[in-house]
């Protein structure tokens, strides 16, 4: 992806137009308000970890925020050190609509996107 197209606060995680987008289109259609984008990392998945993507009104004491625009993705301590570098994208194509991170952590996968090991 063109690098003007993404924003990065600290430098820590990118976030792509195309998520920007849809994360702002899911927090309208929430009602509005002061909801943001949790990204989360848990053991589990057929690879050992997996991703998490919530909206969330709440804001933790180990919570860094990553601004695109008018979005606000928030990512805790523990889960930031898995995700450092990564690039959150959303794609819309004929198998699906989805979010998925590109992160250069992974050693290795899972078919579908949504776990990875380190």
């Amino acid at each position: 992806m063109d690098q003007n197209n993404v924003t990065s606060s600290e430098g820590d995680i990118r976030i792509s137009d195309s998520a920007a987008v849809r994360i702002g289109n899911l927090v309208k259609a929430e009602g509005g308000g002061p909801l943001m984008f949790r990204i989360a990392v848990s053991g589990g998945g057929c690879s050992g970890f997996q991703y998490g993507f919530s909206l969330d009104n709440q804001r933790r004491g180990d919570d860094r925020l990553f601004i695109h625009g008018d979005v606000t993705v928030v990512v805790d301590e523990v889960s930031l050190d898995l995700l450092r570098g990564c690039e959150l994208e959303f794609t819309d194509d004929l198998i699906g609509s989805y979010f998925s991170i590109r992160n250069p952590n992974a050693s290795s996968t899972c078919g579908c996107g949504t776990s990875f090991s380190v």
